[in-house]
């Protein structure tokens, strides 16, 4: 949640163009195989340990501060702790996004002793049956768990990530439950998002609109624990694409913090706007990090793009229910600057529960007036027709 304090941050950062959080995955291998995952597992050159600990001092010159190491699996990498002690000696502040499978108790203490602040550990139902059969791992519930009693034993702060999809969606309240059991932060995600080469095989996992209506009706004070009550999600822990968690109102009518304040890296080198934004700005294997975020005509571009340039969607009676993702629009819908079906979907789900009557998105009734259209025309041509 957004702070006085990180608002004026991000609002310097954003103005100045300072990337002040990065999203840096370290490999994309991993010991689980998940069925909605974005990523190619196979290694294809990843990025030295001596070009890693390069990169984070070009970093740290930058000016970054919120770096988030991800993958993949990165405890699959054999110099996790060489590359954390470096980022911590660094000054940055660490989260770390994992399915902890090899975190053990060895494991938290360390990274309680280098100080990383955040662990977020995929978790996806509190049934180890469902669980399982997303990571196709037998028993990764189970020692995902162990893992998070560990980092927490140690006071790490753990907070439970879970893409919500058609194999887990009646979980969500047995993972709420478990969150609070742990006394651990959560989030649920709404959006599974096709992969990074543009495959869009992942959103056939993807679950309706409709069946995530109870999820967003329950959004709401997370204190009715009672076993017969639905659970009141907390307010902020239903996200509808990845987020860093350092989000604000800061961004004000720029499309998000991509390119502005933020960036991705990965393993191999490759500079994008976001890991869900994928407008390629330069490669840190041939050019400097400050090189690429100062003169990359890519992430300029990003920088030039404001909403109201939104053609449709700046136009939409119901955008403030919209979290409508740049990188989404560009991957799903084609159009970096163009709606995406899931986005309008979704909004239309939030503005219902928020008490409009029939809400419709600019995008829905732009198509539903031109199918009127074409109706009425193909009726003229066939009235004509009988005419003569």
């Amino acid at each position: 949640m957004a702070t006085p304090v990180m608002d004026r941050l991000i609002r310097r950062t954003v103005a100045s163009a300072v990337p002040l959080n990065i999203h840096f995955d370290l490999t994309y291998r991993c010991n689980e195989r998940c069925v909605h995952c974005y990523l190619d597992h196979e290694d294809h050159g990843e990025l030295t340990t001596c070009e890693v600990l390069e990169i984070l001092n070009q970093l740290a010159e930058a000016g970054s501060f919120f770096l988030t190491f991800s993958g993949g699996e990165i405890f699959l990498r054999k110099d996790l702790m060489i590359i954390l002690e470096h980022a911590r000696r660094l000054g940055f502040d660490l989260s770390l996004k994992t399915n902890a499978l090899l975190v053990d108790a060895e494991r938290a203490r360390q990274l309680r002793a280098l100080g990383v602040r955040r662990i977020q550990v995929s978790i996806y139902s509190a049934d180890p049956a469902v669980h399982d059969e997303i990571t196709k791992v037998r028993g990764s519930l189970e020692r995902s768990l162990a893992a998070i009693r560990f980092l927490k034993s140690e006071g790490l702060m753990v907070k439970i990530a879970c893409p919500l999809m058609k194999q887990n969606l009646a979980s969500y309240e047995q993972v709420f439950r478990l969150a609070k059991e742990l006394d651990v932060p959560y989030v649920f995600d709404l959006t599974i998002t096709p992969k990074l080469d543009g495959d869009t095989s992942p959103l056939a996992h993807r679950a309706a609109g409709s069946e995530l209506l109870p999820i967003i009706q329950s959004r709401g004070c997370a204190d009715d624990t009672r076993p017969a009550s639905p659970p009141r999600i907390d307010e902020d822990s239903i996200a509808s694409v990845s987020s860093s968690g350092i989000e604000g109102s800061a961004y004000d009518n720029r499309l998000c913090s991509a390119g502005h304040n933020s960036c991705y890296i990965s393993p191999y080198g490759d500079v994008f706007p976001c890991v869900q934004l994928p407008v390629p700005s330069g490669n840190l294997r041939r050019q400097s990090f400050l090189e690429i975020w100062e003169r990359s005509s890519g992430l300029k571009k990003i920088r030039s793009l404001r909403e109201s340039q939104l053609r449709i969607c700046s136009t939409c009676e119901i955008r403030r229910f919209c979290e409508r993702c740049p990188g989404l629009a560009m991957m799903e819908g084609n159009d970096l600057m163009g709606p995406y079906e899931r986005a309008c979907e979704l909004a239309e789900l939030k503005a219902q529960q928020a008490g409009l009557a029939n809400p419709v998105s600019a995008w829905h009734r732009g198509l539903a007036g031109r199918g009127a259209r074409e109706a009425a025309h193909s009726s003229l041509s066939s009235s004509e027709s009988l005419a003569q």
